[in-house]
């Protein structure tokens, strides 16, 4: 399995663009940004798979080893990056045009020039990722002292999260957290020390969802759904409505109903019910199956790694990914408040494929210099307390 994990990886990213071109070619022509023009986010989307299968590429090409000595330049870079979202506040407050941010759907989450805008959140998360991967791999033997397990590691993980959250972007500052303080779990950090992360971030979320009213009528539309269908709620029932209407084998692939201006964002966040809907069960299974071959994949990579960093580097990577598609499965389904999370892969959005495209090569090349070991070595392994494979 380790030496076919990789294959594994690579069908499941493979299977999950080409349905996410599909789907997209399927609801393009009746989004708001298609305008009636043929493909146009089609088209878009396509260029940015083309930037996005070259930076794979290099990724791959590049040790993964280069990340742990350049981590707090990244980590600098994820910080000024994030920074520079929050013009549109200055903007606002003085009275001058942004030069350079943007806010969509009034979260500040957007920097670009003209019609050409990245989300440096979605990037601000791998770089959290080697950050704190870099930082358990240097401290190896002090994970469990106050210092070293919980204090600074929770600072850098609580900056770049404050940092998205100040955005009003809960949905993405929530995966950052959840995603950090796994890497911190499986470091080895006390039990007790991630009580205190779990407890902050949970005070951190509430108190921004209560000084955020649009966020809290979000969180109980979900309790009565169908009350506030007509409101805030209109896009998770209509969501209801586009898996129901599916059935087993679906409407079939351009024949969906609700991608018919009665579904926002049908082509990003929602286009999960779009596949529910014109594909039936079986490609929402399908979707799922892809996902969870993700997961095992990226897990098993990452347990093959050829040192500390890279086991919670593929770790962190693998977690990152398969908890962005859980999420927006669950918002779709009307299990989760809405956030705002695009399902990696075959949501529409240039920023989202680059970022996870990213993580697939950095996979990758932790693969090409992981150990991959028989069976027969394996008891060896199970009676060793710490084995490192050399380099």
């Amino acid at each position: 399995m380790a030496k076919r994990s990789v294959l594994f990886l690579l069908l499941a990213v493979a299977l999950l663009i080409g349905l996410g071109i599909t789907m997209l070619a399927s609801t393009s022509f009746f989004t708001k940004e298609g305008g009636g023009e043929e493909y146009v986010t089609v088209w878009k989307q396509v260029l940015w798979m083309g930037v996005a299968f070259v930076a794979c590429i290099m990724m791959a090409l590049i040790d993964f080893n280069f990340w742990h000595r350049w981590r707090w330049h990244l980590f600098g870079l994820a910080v000024f990056g994030l920074l520079l979202c929050y013009e549109s506040h200055l903007a606002a407050l003085i009275g001058y045009k942004p030069l350079i941010a943007a806010k969509v759907n009034g979260a500040a989450r957007w920097i670009g020039v003209g019609s050409f805008r990245v989300q440096p959140s979605e990037f601000a998360k791998i770089f959290l990722i080697i950050a704190m991967a870099g930082w358990f791999a240097t401290h190896e033997t002090l994970e469990r002292t106050l210092k070293h397990g919980l204090i600074l590691p929770g600072a850098v993980l609580g900056l770049i999260v404050a940092m998205i959250g100040g955005e009003v972007d809960l949905g993405n500052a929530t995966v950052a957290a959840l995603v950090g303080a796994g890497i911190m779990f499986v470091a080895g950090t006390r039990l007790r020390y991630l009580a205190v992360i779990f407890g902050s971030g949970m005070a951190a979320l509430v108190m921004g969802i209560f000084l955020a009213p649009n966020r809290f009528e979000r969180v109980m539309a979900i309790t009565h759904l169908e009350e506030v269908k007509d409101g805030i709620g209109l896009q998770q029932w209509v969501s209801w409505l586009a898996f129901g209407s599916g059935g087993l084998h679906g409407r079939g692939l351009g024949e969906g109903r609700m991608k018919l201006s009665y579904l926002p964002e049908a082509h990003t966040d929602f286009i999960f019910p779009m596949v529910g809907e014109e594909l039936g069960l079986w490609g929402v299974l399908g979707t799922l199956a892809a996902f969870i071959a993700l997961l095992f994949a990226g897990m098993c990579i990452s347990s093959y790694a050829p040192n500390r960093f890279g086991k919670l580097l593929g770790f962190g990577l693998t977690f990152l990914l398969s908890l962005e598609a859980l999420l927006n499965m669950g918002v779709t389904t009307a299990l989760l408040p809405n956030k705002g999370l695009p399902l990696p892969f075959v949501s529409y959005g240039g920023s989202s494929l680059l970022a996870a495209m990213v993580a697939v090569g950095i996979l990758i090349n932790i693969h090409r210099q992981g150990v991959h070991l028989s069976w027969d070595q394996l008891p060896v392994i199970r009676r060793t307390r710490r084995w490192t494979p050399e380099l």
